[in-house]
């Protein structure tokens, strides 16, 4: 399975969330709402979830494995560095 496509919406509030990125697998299935978290330790991935009935949240859809988070979060911050600053990508939402 291979990334084909990576869309991100710099998010132009102050706070920890950065961005959200859709992220499509060869050409043909796509996650939205992924959000780039800036951490104590740099920048890093929140895989999409919902609060559960039990106010915990659980991830929508994830990687199986870290090499595959691994990979997906390096493609993601790749193009997050790449994308429009927080300004341009305002009016974009």
């Amino acid at each position: 399975m291979k990334i084909t496509d990576i869309r991100v919406r710099k998010v132009a509030k102050q706070g920890k969330m950065k961005a959200i990125v859709s992220v499509t697998f060869d050409n043909e299935f796509v996650v939205h709402d992924i959000k780039v978290i800036e951490g104590e330790r740099g920048l890093f991935i929140a895989m999409p979830s919902k609060k559960s009935s039990d106010g915990e949240y659980r991830d929508i859809a994830h990687p199986i494995n870290s090499e595959m988070r691994g990979v997906l979060q390096s493609a993601i911050l790749e193009a997050y560095d790449k994308a429009a600053p927080e300004e341009e990508a305002e009016d974009q939402g």
